[in-house]
């Protein structure tokens, strides 16, 4: 809101930002002495601070910690531990805390601190240059849209009667479900199985595909599903529900290969859905289908429309909270003026059950599909890492890929303690395309996990030598 000279005020921003979500903080307060508004009709910082990543991260980390009471190498240590019920209460306390009891207060007071306005309600663009946020008119020069996604609901006969939760509803009740059914299989799906289980409700998985977490390798997949299977979860690949039926404070979910489940409660974790409905882009020029990505280009301007941006889930390019905040940070920098180009080859992925799986840049598959014939060489965590053993977790591996043409890092797998950190040292070298023969140069503190990395740099180091030499040869 500016004010006049004469006194009064006016809603007319350089800059509104439809949604107050994750990547919205990185720009909000990077733009100088222009004016901002932000339109959230939900909560400042979005899904991820309260019902998605850091609650569930939080939870994870109060799951692992109990757990350790029932290590054999660990239990001496400890002076007791609370049964499970127990130990879920004082998980969810502590998560609230963590997530301040998901109140926005705190965000929305550091929004306002920073000079820009924020504005609650839901936002839809009435023509070029106007938003309209329940009957208030904003004005602007440019806008950027992050409205994120909404979970997807599965097209189920009887689903609609059967007490269900979404990733959201699961990571902020304090219930602990005796029995559970989780519809999906990629990251979210994973991490709630492991959580669940780890806390003693009996969990069942299904999975439209013929693996877990679809797009990793499929060692990492197989590794997923032993770390969930070892914990009691039920698996079933290459299945769908058919259908579900109440029964009393219990559902019955049919499968397609012919099986039954009754559970307390069925949790959807089958995909989202980028939340570009009721927006009226079709009024600035942009037509979608409905709940279709916002197309954007490298810059993340929106295609086919003028001064409009948009980032994170919205725009379904690597969607995860992280990218949201680089896009954030390139919209920024290209408001200010600095022309900032996005790149999402060297983005890590996470799946956090125990042991975490990580990875960046190509499976062999997509390496593949790119042209490429990648050269790979392994490591188990056991052998390579001393620190796997004196932290007692020495379950793991991580496997690189090299181009034989570039002589550089173009994908990383790893399953291991922390395997969310040291994946980075790959996902720098992808995105500053480090030849192997400097990467081998890179020593790690010894113990670390980081240390896994050195042998398969190395193999690959001899093994661009063996195809470099054989080339000579070749056209000698």
């Amino acid at each position: 809101m500016n004010n006049q000279p004469n006194g009064t005020h006016t809603d007319d921003f350089d800059v509104v930002i439809l949604g107050g979500g994750a990547g919205a903080k990185l720009i909000w307060g990077a733009l100088g002495d222009r004016s901002v508004a932000v339109v959230e009709q939900a909560r400042v910082g979005g899904a991820c601070p309260f019902v998605a990543c850091v609650p569930s991260k939080a939870m994870l980390r109060s799951a692992r910690v109990w757990q350790l009471g029932a290590d054999m190498q660990q239990s001496a240590l400890f002076t007791g531990r609370v049964p499970a019920a127990e130990a879920y209460r004082l998980a969810c306390e502590r998560r609230d805390a963590i997530v301040h009891r998901r109140n926005d207060v705190a965000n929305a007071e550091a929004l306002e601190r920073t000079g820009a306005v924020l504005v609650r309600g839901h936002g839809r663009l009435r023509e070029p240059g106007v938003l309209d946020v329940d009957g208030r008119t904003l004005r602007y020069r440019e806008l950027v849209i992050n409205t994120g996604s909404t979970s997807r609901r599965p097209d189920i006969p009887g689903l609609d009667t059967a007490p269900t939760w979404t990733s959201d509803d699961a990571l902020s009740a304090t219930e602990l479900p005796s029995s559970m059914l989780i519809l999906g299989g990629g990251a979210v799906g994973c991490e709630l199985a492991f959580l669940f289980a780890t806390f003693g409700t009996a969990v069942t998985l299904v999975q439209r595909g013929h693996r877990l977490i679809f797009g990793e390798e499929p060692r990492a997949s197989a590794a997923v599903e032993q770390a969930l299977t070892e914990l009691g979860v039920t698996v079933h690949t290459d299945a769908t529900v058919t259908e579900v039926v109440s029964q009393g404070n219990r559902t019955r979910a049919h499968l397609s290969s012919g099986q039954c489940v009754l559970v307390e409660r069925v949790v959807l974790a089958a995909g989202r859905l980028p939340n570009s409905d009721g927006l009226g882009l079709s009024n600035v020029g942009l037509r979608l289908d409905a709940h279709a990505a916002i197309p954007i280009d490298d810059c993340c301007r929106v295609v086919g429309a003028e001064h409009l941006w948009a980032i994170g889930d919205v725009t379904a390019k690597s969607t995860f909270t992280h990218t949201a905040h680089y896009q954030g940070r390139v919209v920024a920098s290209n408001l200010r003026g600095h022309v900032i180009r996005a790149d999402y080859a060297s983005i890590a992925r996470a799946v956090y059950v125990e042991p975490t799986l990580a990875s960046v840049g190509h499976t062999l598959a997509t390496a593949r599909h790119a042209g490429i014939e990648p050269i790979s060489a392994s490591a188990e965590m056991r052998t390579s890492a001393v620190r796997s053993s004196t932290d007692g977790q020495t379950a793991g591996w991580v496997t690189l890929l090299a181009d034989p043409q570039s002589e550089c890092l173009i994908g990383a797998t790893g399953v291991g303690q922390n395997a969310e950190e040291w994946i980075v040292a790959a996902a720098q070298a992808i995105r500053a395309s480090t030849p192997i023969s400097l990467l081998a140069d890179v020593v790690h503190p010894f113990p670390s996990f980081g240390e896994v990395l050195e042998n398969p740099i190395w193999e690959l180091r001899e093994a661009l030598h063996h195809v470099r030499d054989s080339l000579t040869s070749a056209e000698l």
